[in-house]
């Protein structure tokens, strides 16, 4: 009987890859996993709080402003699969059809000698080497590789999981706010909790002409989708009688005047009911005489002639 010894058996196995040809040789596909959440804007709205009651009695508010915002939020589950490959390199031949060889003939061996053995060689002797010898003796094709593996997307799956509605409510903080009061609009800021504090006795406010501040048009804005809002108060023709006679009380030139005045001026701005002013007026005075403990204590006997209970200035140093 004629015998094929493994060199021709080899040489044969060549010849077929010949008549092969590939320039990427293909690997299992890789999958990937993950969750998308998509958020819908539905509705979006500001909203100015200014409390009450609506007419000013007082110079100074609170305002507080609020950005409330309605979201449809959408859950996917997303399943990329990519075809991967080892791109072609011709100069890898050089090597790989060497080895091919070598590998093919082993896996040839190997296969009979699983059959002795009974099948109990593992496959990656017996189908592995013949895979790769064959991969290694085309000339038209690399081995596989996952080192310089390359991929491309195969199929994108998307399938929902989850649709609900989501709000929040969060404060306009530290933003613009315009306030237009009589022919001139001021811009002030919020702080950080969205907060605006409003006094009539300070900032722009304070060389207005007391009889355009009747009412006060506040209003804000969301630049990147023009969301806006307004809201208006009052000032109360009261208050408005008040404002100039407090303001002079309050920022008029006070080294130059003796401590009879600074207690008429903190007594008369507690007669027009700007409590809140007299004792921040009060607690200015007594930060001005630190420095000078027996005039400090000269005012505070007469804060207490007058009526008025005095926190000892001792505590706060």
């Amino acid at each position: 009987m004629f015998k094929r010894s493994p060199l021709r058996l080899a040489g044969a196995a060549l010849c077929g890859t010949l008549f092969l040809s590939g320039c990427a040789n293909h690997l299992p596909q890789r999958s990937e996993h993950e969750e998308r959440v998509e958020r819908k804007l539905l509705d979006h709205s500001l909203q100015i709080d200014v409390g009450e009651p609506r007419v000013l009695e007082l110079p100074q508010r609170r305002i507080r402003i609020h950005e409330q915002k309605t979201f449809e939020v959408t859950a996917f589950e997303v399943t990329r699969r990519y075809d991967r490959y080892t791109p072609y390199q011709p100069w890898r031949e050089i090597y790989e059809i060497p080895l091919g060889a070598v590998a093919v003939v082993a896996g040839i061996g190997a296969n009979a000698l699983n059959v002795v053995m009974l099948g109990s060689l593992p496959d990656t002797a017996t189908k592995d080497w013949i895979s790769y010898g064959f991969a290694g003796l085309n000339p038209f094709m690399n081995v596989e590789s996952n080192g310089r593996s390359q991929q491309n997307l195969a199929n994108l799956d998307e399938k929902q999981q989850d649709k609900r509605m989501e709000y929040s409510s969060l404060p306009w903080a530290e933003r613009p706010v315009l306030i237009k009061a009589g022919e001139q609009t001021h811009e002030l800021l919020t702080d950080r909790n969205g907060v605006l504090r409003l006094n009539l006795l300070d900032g722009p406010f304070a060389e207005h002409d007391v009889n355009r501040l009747g009412t006060l048009l506040l209003s804000v804005e969301d630049p990147q989708d023009g969301v806006r809002t307004e809201a208006t108060l009052l000032v109360s023709r009261t208050l408005r009688g008040k404002l100039q006679e407090a303001h002079a009380l309050i920022f008029d030139d006070l080294e130059d005047d003796d401590v009879d005045q600074w207690v008429h001026r903190v007594r008369r701005l507690s007669e027009l009911g700007l409590e809140e002013e007299a004792s921040e007026l009060e607690q200015s005075l007594i930060e001005l005489t630190r420095n000078d403990p027996e005039l400090q204590q000269e005012f505070l006997k007469a804060l207490t002639r007058d009526g008025r209970l005095v926190a000892d200035p001792g505590e706060d140093q």
